[in-house]
Formats: C-alpha cells, sequence, structure tokens
C-alpha cells in the first residue's frame, strides 16, 4: 500500500540491462552456442562454464563488461581449452559468438514503457548503468526510453564509491532515493551500502557473477514486476 512518505517526489535510479530490457539472455544462447563448439570430449558443459566465469570475472577490472569483453572473454576459454590445434577461422567463430549480440533486437520487458511514463510526472528518474558507454548509450538510444530521464549515467563499475559518486555529482539526498534492479551485487547491496533506499526484480537469468544474497535491510523493497513499481511510487 502506497504510503503518504513514498508518496512525495523520489529520486528513482534505475539500471538498465534485465531491468529495462532483456540482456544475459542473448548471452546465455552465446554461450550454449560456444559449449557446443568447442565440444570438449571429458568436460562437462557446466566445467566449461565455469571456466568461463573464472575468466570473465578475472578479466573484468581489465576489460570491463559489453559484447567485447565477452568475445574476448569466449576466445580466451577457447584457447585454454580446445583440444586440437587452434585454426584462426575457429577464432573468428568463437569471437563472433560474442559479436553478434550487439546485432539482437533490443526487448523492452513488460509493462515498462508505461511505468516510466508513470513514473516521470511523478519523481525524478535517473539511469544508471554498467558496461562500455558506447554500447549502453546505444541500447538507450534504440529502447526509445531515455527522454523518460533526467540524466544516463554509465559506469565501469557499480561498486559503493560509484554510488558515493552518484550521489555527489547529481545532488541526490540518499534517504530520497531508490536504486531500481534485479542484480543483488551491483543493483542492491552496493545502493544500500551507500546509503540509499533499494526495489529488488529479480529476472529469471541475471548474468551468474551477479548473483549474492540480497542484504537484508528495512529499506529494502522487493517485488515481482517493474509495473509493480506504480503500485509504491
Amino acid at each position: 500500500m502506497l504510503t503518504t512518505s513514498m508518496a512525495r517526489r523520489k529520486v528513482l535510479i534505475i539500471d538498465g540491462d534485465d531491468t529495462l530490457w532483456e540482456n544475459n539472455v542473448y548471452f546465455e544462447q552465446a554461450i550454449e552456442d560456444f559449449i557446443d563448439f568447442l565440444a570438449h570430449s571429458t568436460l562437462s558443459r557446466e566445467q566449461v562454464r565455469t571456466t568461463l566465469d573464472e575468466i570473465e570475472r578475472l578479466n573484468s577490472d581489465v576489460h570491463g563488461y559489453g559484447t567485447a569483453a565477452f568475445a574476448r572473454n569466449l576466445r580466451e576459454t577457447y584457447e585454454r581449452l580446445a583440444e586440437h590445434a587452434i585454426e584462426t577461422r575457429h577464432l573468428e567463430h568463437v569471437m563472433n559468438l560474442g559479436r553478434r549480440i550487439v546485432q539482437v533486437d533490443l526487448q523492452l520487458l513488460p509493462g515498462v514503457a508505461e511505468t516510466l511514463d508513470y513514473l516521470a510526472g511523478r519523481h525524478r528518474l535517473l539511469l544508471f548503468t554498467k558496461g562500455e558507454p558506447e554500447e549502453q548509450r546505444l541500447k538507450v538510444q534504440r529502447s526509445g526510453l531515455g527522454p523518460r530521464f533526467d540524466q544516463v549515467v554509465v559506469a565501469k563499475e557499480k561498486d559503493v564509491a560509484a554510488y558515493q559518486q552518484l550521489i555527489r555529482d547529481h545532488d541526490i539526498e540518499a534517504h530520497q532515493a531508490w536504486m531500481v534492479g534485479n542484480s543483488p551485487r551491483s543493483d542492491i547491496n552496493p545502493a544500500l551500502a551507500a546509503g540509499l533506499r533499494a526495489v529488488f526484480i529479480p529476472h529469471p537469468h541475471t548474468w551468474r557473477l551477479e548473483h549474492a544474497e540480497v542484504q537484508a535491510d528495512r529499506r529494502l523493497l522487493v517485488l515481482q514486476s517493474f509495473g509493480q513499481l506504480r503500485d509504491y511510487f
């Protein structure tokens, strides 16, 4: 039920990937295709995936996030696990599994556009996402959602320091602001640690490296769909 305090004008800081539009499902399909192509004779699909996870975790600080970084991680995994002589055409095929993701039609999640229209008339909206800046800004452009937001901010990482910087740079009163997202690791836990409130909207295909135990906190609201934001804000 909407309370008087929640009805006042807020700052809603909203994630992009897998909060506003589908994203990780395309990476997951590329990974499945990669494992099929590798066709390892002794490692299970999960063992191959674990190797990729390790490489992605180690490389994220260097290469960041996005399709280009993902393609490089697929290549490194292939070079580590391939059981035969590695040919240039094989590496090119592996890289293309990652690169093709940018060509996929962007699909908004249910209720997103109409919910943002409703919220934009009542609150200040910021889009806060991480990844390769040009790639993320292109997603915003393709989504058609840009005009609903006061600002679009793309960070290399969404950790506590990044949220603190966001609060300073955009004149945000933390106790009046909510971070809305699907990732415990990037959207919820660091936002709470930085003093913000948070709305957790789980997505069934959230990237494995974004999984974490969500902090129990009285400042946390858990919803099942983006459209439910209209019931609270």
